[in-house]
C-alpha cells in the first residue's frame, strides 16, 4: 500500500535520508524505530507530502504521493498544531473543514473515551491530555494510512493504554498504522512489525512473530542493533 522506492531526501549537505526502500501492507501496524536522527519523522513527512524527496518515489496504492493522496494519509506530527484559544470542541470543527472524510461523532466518542469535556480549553490542557486529543483528533478521519510521531510523549501509563487501545481499533485488513517511539515497550503492545533505522538508512524489518521464534522481544531486538555490540558490528 504505502512504498518508498530508493528515497532520498537532503538538507543541504545533511542526509536525513539515503535511498530508503521501504513498503509498509495493509493490515499492519509498524513500529518505526532508532536514535534521534534516524530519519523517522522525515520519513513520514514524505509520506504525508508534507516534504519532497530529493530523489527517489513515495508511492501509495500504486501512486505517486501528492496533493491528490492527502486525502489517504493522516498524520500526527510531534509538535503542536492547535491553537491555544481553541476549546476539544473547536479541534474537532476546525479538522471537520479541512478533510471532507472527518467523521465528527467518532471524534467526539474519542474524547469522550479519553475523559476529555467539550469546554476544555488547549491552555488548560496537560501535556498528557493533550497527546490524548491529538490522537483522537487524527484518528477521526477515514484514511488509509495513519502517521503517528512519537504518540506516547509525556504521558502517563494509563493514558499510554488509552490511545493503544483506540489505534488498536482503528487497525483494518485495509488500513496502515505507523508509530514512532523511543518507548520500544509501548510500541510492541500496539504493532506487530518494526523497521529499524538509523542514519537516514533502514537496518531490518521484522515481524513480532519472526523474534518471538528468536526467543527476543521488539526491545531486546533495538538493544541488539543500537547498543554497543550492533554500533560495533555495523
Amino acid at each position: 500500500m504505502l512504498e518508498s522506492s530508493a528515497i532520498t531526501k537532503r538538507y543541504g549537505t545533511m542526509t536525513a535520508l539515503d535511498r530508503v526502500t521501504l513498503c509498509l501492507e495493509p493490515g499492519h501496524s509498524y513500529a518505526m524505530l532508532g536514535p534521534n536522527g534516524s530519519g523517522k519523522t522525515t520519513w513520514m513527512k514524505l509520506a504525508a507530502d508534507l516534504l519532497l524527496p530529493t530523489s527517489g518515489k513515495m508511492l501509495l496504492d500504486g501512486e505517486p504521493v501528492s496533493k491528490q493522496t492527502r486525502g489517504k494519509v493522516a498524520y500526527m506530527s510531534t509538535e503542536n498544531f492547535l491553537y491555544s484559544w481553541m476549546s476539544v470542541r473547536d479541534v474537532g470543527l476546525y479538522f471537520k473543514r479541512f478533510f471532507p472524510d472527518y467523521d465528527l461523532d467518532l471524534f467526539e466518542q474519542s474524547v469522550a473515551y479519553m475523559e476529555l469535556r467539550p469546554d476544555m480549553k488547549m491552555r488548560m490542557l496537560s501535556s498528557g491530555m493533550m497527546a490524548k486529543l491529538k490522537v483522537a483528533a487524527t484518528l477521526a478521519r477515514h484514511a488509509k494510512v495513519y502517521l503517528f510521531d512519537e504518540p506516547f510523549n509525556g504521558i502517563d501509563l494509563i493514558a499510554r493504554d488509552d490511545i493503544a487501545t483506540m489505534i488498536l481499533h482503528q487497525l483494518t485488513p485495509q488500513t496502515v498504522m505507523v508509530l514512532s517511539s523511543h518507548l520500544v515497550e509501548e510500541l510492541e503492545a500496539v504493532t506487530d512489525r518494526a523497521v529499524f533505522m538509523r542514519n537516514g538508512k533502514v537496518l531490518a524489518v521484522s515481524s513480532n512473530e519472526e523474534l518471538r521464534e528468536r526467543g527476543i522481544t521488539m526491545a531486546d531486538a533495538y538493544r541488539e542493533v543500537y547498543g554497543m555490540r550492533g554500533r560495533l558490528i555495523q
